[in-house]
Formats: structure tokens, sequence, C-alpha cells
């Protein structure tokens, strides 16, 4: 069984241990998380609490990771002119 309440401005959510050890993440905190099936999830312990983060494995920036190598030394705005007319 679970359950999701508020506390003042803190939000509660409560979910049950299963005999192998597991819970299920509740609805309300896997969308305020951003998780969906195959995501993974920190439990980093901080204060004497533990604290749940969803887990990047990649940015989704890594595709541009050394774009710009090959345009070394050229103008910026050129560059920039360049990626606006592809």
């Amino acid at each position: 069984m679970r359950s999701y309440f508020s506390k003042g401005e803190i939000s509660v959510a409560v979910s049950k241990i299963t005999s192998k050890g597991q819970i299920t993440i509740p609805q309300q905190v896997r969308k305020k998380l951003g998780v969906g099936p195959g995501d993974k999830v920190e439990f980093r312990e901080l204060n004497g609490k533990f604290v749940v983060e969803k887990i990047i494995d990649h940015s989704p920036f890594d595709k541009y990771v050394g774009y710009l190598k090959k345009k070394r030394g050229r103008e910026p705005d050129v560059i920039i002119e360049e990626l606006r007319d592809s």
C-alpha cells in the first residue's frame, strides 16, 4: 500500500519493502524525478538522510563534444553563420 500526502510544504510518499528488499517508487515521485522503466536512480546519504536522484548515464550534449575541433582558429561569427545556414 502506498500513500502520498503533504506535510506543510513537504510532500511525503510512502512505500513498503518487499521480502526481496524491493520498493515501488510511487507514481507521483516517478513523475517528479522524470524516471520510467529502465532508468536508474541513486540513493545517497546526506546529513543522515537518504536522497533519491535520477542517474543520467550520459549528457544529451555528449554528441557535440569535439564538434568545433575541426573549426579551431576560425572566426566565431563565420562558424555561427555556417551553422545557421545548414
